[in-house]
């Protein structure tokens, strides 16, 4: 690193083998995992957990305080999991009181611009692409993958292994597994590429479309169909992944696509 042209707070905590480049600025309580690149005019704030080997795009600012009226100066975190690559201009806010940290885990792509708000928890192998904004206190899952544009609201739970259709507006809760496009977002299938792809078996996803038709295509309310899922089909990871999920969904889940 050229000191000459860097700023590091001297009580920051930066690991063996991390390269800073020029410009960038390093503020007091961050800590910087081994391996880690860190390029030009990256802005690391206060309160920064970065983990080993990642990768940070110049013009990304990580850790600054949160885009809320509520936050009055609480000690709070951004928490970076390892081989996670921030590409340029990505900015992540640190946490409030409500949930004292935002965290993104380990192994993600958040392409350039894209936003995580407040008090967000981002699960592993997450892909989110250019220009996202993903308000405050909002859940991703493992391997979700979010394409461009895709504007989040606040407090939204959105499931593993789903794929979000680029520009979407997503108001309610979106289920593990399936594929939502449209407007209003709405179901358009399982994600059955994904799904292959990572290795779930031809009976797990057989088992996957035929709880979401349950849910989505047979003419019935959300409550009669999880009862038939729960008497009629074997117990699966995948079946109490999403039975769960519906069940705990605070704000509802997207709706099916009519056709109209």
């Amino acid at each position: 690193m050229n000191q000459d042209l860097t700023y590091i707070h001297p009580e920051a905590k930066i690991g063996e083998n991390v390269k800073i480049e020029a410009f960038a600025w390093i503020d007091k309580n961050v800590e910087i995992g081994d391996g880690t690149w860190v390029g030009s005019n990256v802005t690391i704030m206060e309160g920064a957990r970065i983990g080993k080997n990642c990768k940070i795009f110049p013009g990304a600012v990580v850790s600054a305080i949160p885009q809320d009226l509520k936050f009055k100066g609480e000690a709070t975190t951004t928490e970076i999991g390892d081989n996670t690559t921030l590409r340029e201009c990505v900015t992540v806010n640190r946490g409030t009181a409500s949930k004292g940290k935002t965290v993104v885990g380990n192994n993600c792509l958040l392409m350039a611009y894209v936003h995580i708000g407040h008090d967000c928890a981002l699960g592993n192998n997450i892909l989110i692409s250019n220009s996202t904004n993903v308000a405050g206190e909002i859940i991703i899952d493992d391997f979700a993958v979010i394409s461009g544009d895709v504007q989040i609201h606040q407090f939204v739970h959105i499931g593993g292994h789903v794929m979000i259709s680029g520009g979407s507006l997503v108001r309610k809760d979106v289920p593990p597994y399936i594929t939502v496009a449209r407007e209003p977002l709405s179901y358009v299938g399982i994600n059955s590429v994904g799904l292959r792809r990572r290795g779930f078996s031809p009976e797990a996803i057989n088992q996957i479309q035929s709880i979401y038709r349950e849910i989505y295509v047979k003419e019935q309310n959300v409550t009669q169909a999880l009862k038939n899922i729960e008497q009629e089909m074997s117990d699966t990871e995948e079946k109490g992944y999403v039975l769960d999920f519906i069940k705990n969904s605070q704000r509802g889940i997207v709706r099916g696509y009519n056709g109209q």
